[in-house]
C-alpha cells in the first residue's frame, strides 16, 4: 500500500508542515537522543526516550511528505510503518525493528519495570543517530526548503 492509498483508508490525513514544525521535532529528537544517552537513568527510560526521538524523526519524514497519522488508535504504529514508503523499501526491516520497540516501550512504560536492557537500550539510541542523519540528509534533498 502507499500514503495515498492509506490516506483514502483513513489512517492519515493531509497536513501542511512548516520549517519551524519541522526544527521544533527535529530539535526533540536531538534533545531525546542526547538525554538518553547520558546515563544515570534505567535502560527502561533510555529506551523510552530513545524511542520516542526515532518517533520524532519517522514524524518528520511523514509531515515532509504531507501526511500525519489519523486520530485515533495506532498513530505511532502508522508513523514508523510509513518508514519504507518515505526512505524506501529497503527500510523495511528498520520499520518493522521500530514496531518491536513500539511494543518493548509500551511495556515498559505501562506494564513492569526492567523489560529493557542496557544493550537494548544502546542499540536503540545508535539506532536513532543514524536515523537522524538519513532524515537530514533526506529532507536537505527532497524538502530543502523544510530544513534549517
Amino acid at each position: 500500500m502507499s500514503l495515498p492509498t492509506w490516506l483514502s483508508a483513513g489512517w492519515l490525513q493531509r497536513h501542511q508542515t512548516s520549517p519551524e514544525e519541522i526544527r521544533d521535532l527535529w530539535l526533540i529528537a536531538e534533545r531525546d537522543l542526547k538525554d538518553a544517552a547520558s546515563g544515570g537513568i534505567s535502560h527502561d527510560w533510555q529506551y523510552g526516550i530513545a524511542y520516542n526521538a526515532a518517533l520524532k524523526l519517522c514524524t518528520i519524514l511523514l509531515y515532509a511528505e504531507g501526511y500525519k497519522p489519523a486520530k485515533g488508535s495506532l498513530a505511532h504504529y502508522r508513523v514508523l510503518s510509513a518508514l519504507p514508503h518515505i526512505l524506501g523499501v529497503q527500510r523495511q526491516g528498520d520499520a518493522d525493528y521500530l514496531d518491536g520497540c513500539r511494543q518493548k516501550r509500551n511495556t515498559v512504560e505501562y506494564d513492569y519495570v526492567g523489560g529493557a536492557s542496557k544493550a537494548e537500550a544502546e542499540e536503540l539510541i545508535a539506532f536513532g543517530r543514524e536515523l537522524q542523519e538519513e532524515v537530514g540528509t533526506w529532507l536537505r534533498r527532497m524538502h530543502p526548503r523544510l530544513a534549517q
